[in-house]
């Protein structure tokens, strides 16, 4: 599947900016069944300082606001080949090594709601990792429902499992504390999907995968209860979320912004 995305970031700030500095992990992954066509990144008041691979291969822009802006408005616009590989995305690659993703980060890290939440999942015994990991995905759509407004960006995987509602963030974190407490390796992906009745869609995407011997890493969309298809487009992997995030903030020496995104998602039409 061919798939055409358009995706907006607008700062407004309160003040004129002095100094200020994003990093930005907006350009999708070469990987399996995903091949990059063309992908474009284009700045109001602000340019390009650095570009660098990160230690999970995501490619990082630096950026530099320019000083006096009340505005900066980042685009990214491309197209992206996908295939379907039931959301086996294959061996590890990248600098970080496969343990240090059993460890838990403050985002993941597991409490008594989370614990309570597993329980009952027959344990992940050797070959029958692939359904643990299914049925985990399921409990969590089922314990945790998806709701707009509850959760934030700094929300954490056990804070999520008590309120009992959240968005796809706090789903793949739920999803990966309880992974990593079964002593499966698993990371955060965040990214794009096409959905199937509209162009526009609310904000990014974000999902999980699993590392399971003999398929490597294994995607779980949590918030949809499936495995990512061709409508799914990787940016950036992570221990959480703030190793994938696709915009950072580092400084902007100005008291308050406002921020909107705006992502146009849909299948190319050839010419």
């Amino acid at each position: 599947m061919r798939l055409s995305i358009r995706h907006t970031t607008h700062y407004a700030f309160s003040d004129p900016v002095v100094h200020g500095l994003q990093r930005l992990r907006l350009t999708p992954k070469e990987t399996q069944g995903q091949q990059i066509l063309d992908w474009q990144m284009a700045y109001e008041n602000a340019q390009t300082e650095l570009e660098y691979e990160d230690q999970n291969y995501n490619t990082v822009t630096l950026i530099a606001v320019e000083p006096g802006a009340r505005e900066v408005t980042v685009t990214c616009s491309g197209t992206v080949e996908t295939e379907d590989h039931s959301g086996v995305i294959g061996r590890h690659s990248g600098h970080m090594p496969l343990w240090s993703f059993m460890g838990q980060t403050k985002l993941t890290k597991p409490g008594p709601k989370m614990r309570a939440l597993v329980r009952d999942i027959p344990g992940p015994e050797d070959g029958a990792k692939l359904d643990y990991l299914h049925a985990l995905s399921a409990r969590i759509l089922e314990e945790v429902s998806y709701q707009t407004g509850t959760t934030g960006a700094s929300t954490t995987a056990e804070e999520a499992a008590a309120n009992g509602s959240g968005v796809c963030q706090d789903h793949a974190h739920i999803f990966i504390g309880a992974a990593r407490a079964a002593d499966i390796p698993a990371r955060y992906v965040s990214g794009y999907l096409m959905m199937n009745d509209r162009i526009e869609q609310e904000a990014t995407h974000a999902w999980a995968e699993a590392h399971i011997d003999g398929l490597g890493w294994v995607g779980f969309d949590i918030s949809n209860g499936i495995s990512p298809d061709p409508r799914y487009v990787r940016v950036a992997t992570g221990r959480d979320y703030n190793d994938a995030s696709p915009v950072t903030g580092i400084s902007f020496g100005t008291s308050e912004q406002r921020l909107t995104v705006g992502v146009a998602v849909e299948q190319h039409q050839e010419q």
